[in-house]
Parts: C-alpha cells; sequence; structure tokens
C-alpha cells in the first residue's frame, strides 16, 4: 500500500518524483487548492511552463490526457486520472505580496510563494525560478467575450483526485493553498501518494 502523506493546511512541501512514478494528490475534505510546480531534477531550470503547455496542448482546460510541458518543450507529467476536471493554470502563487493586495483586512501570510520556497529551498531552487503553479482543483473561469477571470470555490468535493505520471525525474513543489478566495474562505489538508 501507498504511504499517505499529508500536507497541513496553509503549507507545503518538496519531494522527488522519479520518471514513471505516479503522484496522486487528494482532497480529503473538498474545494481545497494545491498549487503545483515541477523542475527537471537532472538541471532545475528546466521549469514546467504554462504557456508552453497551452500552447502543445490547445486549450487551458487541463485534464486527463493531457501532458504538462516544460520551457525547454520536453513534457514533464501527464494527467493519467482526474475525477475533477477543474484547474488553474493561469494564476501565480499567492504571496504576502497577495495579501497585501487583495487581503488588507487578514493577517498577512506567505501563501503557497513562500511555502514552495522554503520547501524548495534544499534542492537549490530560489523564489525567483518559481513558475506559475498548476493550480490543482482551483476555479477559476474565463469570460470568453472579455477575458475577465472570476475565482470561485472548488468544485472538487471529499476524496477527489488527480493522478500525475512523471515523464522525467522532477522535484516537485506541492502545497495546501493559503488563499481566502481561492478556498471558499476556508483552509484544509491536502494528501497525497507516490507509486
Amino acid at each position: 500500500m501507498n504511504t499517505l502523506h499529508v500536507i497541513a493546511p496553509r503549507s507545503g512541501t518538496a519531494f522527488l518524483l522519479r520518471q514513471g512514478e505516479v503522484l496522486t494528490v487528494i482532497d480529503p475534505l473538498g474545494s481545497q487548492v494545491a498549487d503545483c510546480v515541477a523542475f527537471a531534477a537532472a538541471d532545475v531550470r528546466e521549469v514546467l511552463s504554462n504557456g508552453r503547455t497551452f500552447d502543445y496542448e490547445e486549450t487551458i482546460h487541463l485534464t486527463a490526457g493531457n501532458k504538462l510541458w516544460s520551457n525547454r518543450s520536453n513534457v514533464m507529467l501527464e494527467i493519467i486520472a482526474d475525477s475533477v476536471g477543474r484547474h488553474d493554470f493561469l494564476l501565480t502563487p499567492c504571496s504576502e505580496a497577495t495579501f497585501r493586495h487583495f487581503y488588507k483586512d487578514k493577517p498577512v501570510h506567505p501563501g503557497c510563494f513562500g511555502n514552495l520556497a522554503g520547501a524548495l529551498e534544499p534542492y537549490g531552487i530560489g523564489a525567483d525560478a518559481l513558475p506559475v503553479a498548476f493550480n490543482l482543483f482551483m476555479n477559476v473561469p474565463v469570460d470568453a467575450a472579455t477575458g475577465r477571470l472570476r475565482l470561485l470555490p472548488p468544485t472538487s468535493k471529499p476524496g477527489d483526485s488527480i493522478r500525475l505520471r512523471a515523464a522525467i525525474d522532477c522535484i516537485i513543489g506541492l502545497t495546501a493553498c493559503s488563499a481566502y478566495a481561492s478556498n471558499g474562505g476556508s483552509f484544509k489538508p491536502i494528501h497525497y501518494t507516490i507509486a
């Protein structure tokens, strides 16, 4: 049986995901976002790219059957199962600046950006290297006429998950998101397994 790992609310972690291994990210209680970033273990300057992914996959609605591409046009991860079908790859990880900008009446928090930077530091990855995250379970509809973004609570239900197979050895950063609007105003854990 796979070991179940728990990311506490408003925190993050980083780990090595080897080629062929499958990362399953689970929303155990529902309506919780998990920010995911990936770096090539062989050269951390190769990083997950939303622009390359949108270009090659020809969609911003990524789900089972889609691949996630690097800034060097290599496949990093493949989505092999997805019980939600609604994720975001447009918005950057929330940060202290995000809290100052959007949540002026709330305490400032390091956010996913700070949590990812701290977790990835032992791998030699600095904060300036963090890309736009693949925001698992995040619900960001785009108005087709105006291009305006809305941030709605996730549609994920308790136990929903997404499975990502590594196409290369990757260093993964993963969080339980810290932003109020992203998670419908509450903060919950994220679970994951590697098989």
